[in-house]
């Protein structure tokens, strides 16, 4: 994945030290019921598209721009799937660590033909959700609940899938 420049910047005086970054990914489904992904050029993964929003930049927006870039499919984001601060934070090779918040966005393809778009993937391709190719249960989670029809999924509030599934509130420890 492409470092933006403004983390460049930071970096330029913050070090290696934990960056905490937004992130955005999205499920992308065709008229065919088949789900957009690439291939990674920094690991060789298959995995849904994704990326870091820019400053000021709004999560819905780019998510759509971060599809368009990689792939050259044109979306819109239906709904959000899930919220997630992935555990553990990344290491990369240059020593450079970051933790990031993921909002995985379900999209629906409204135009372009699927291509390598950019150096940030090796091959794109619709997949059927009974042939998808081996990928990271990050993927794969988020696959998973772009699927269901239920509310966002937020990890980490004990009993919270059950009661807002119900309809309920959530009480407050305290």
């Amino acid at each position: 994945m492409a470092t933006p420049d403004f983390i460049r910047e930071i970096r330029a005086s913050a070090g290696h030290q934990l960056l905490y970054l937004p992130g955005v990914s999205a499920v992308v489904f065709d008229d065919e019921g088949r789900v957009l992904l690439g291939k990674r050029a920094d690991n060789g993964r298959w995995a849904v598209i994704g990326g870091i929003p820019e400053p000021g930049e709004q999560p819905a927006a780019a998510v759509l721009r971060e599809v368009h870039e990689e792939t050259a499919v044109r979306c819109v984001a239906e709904r959000v799937v899930l919220v997630q601060a992935l555990e553990p934070p990344v290491t990369y090779p240059n020593g450079d660590v970051c933790q990031f918040m993921d909002i995985c966005f379900r999209c629906r393809a409204t135009g372009g033909e699927a291509r390598v778009n950019d150096e940030e993937s090796l091959e794109v391709g619709w997949f059927a959700l009974d042939a998808l190719p081996p990928m990271e249960d990050f993927a794969l989670t988020r696959i998973k609940h772009a699927t269901e029809e239920g509310p966002t999924w937020f990890e980490g509030i004990d009993g919270a899938d059950e009661s807002l599934r119900a309809g309920g509130d959530v009480a407050a420890d305290g």
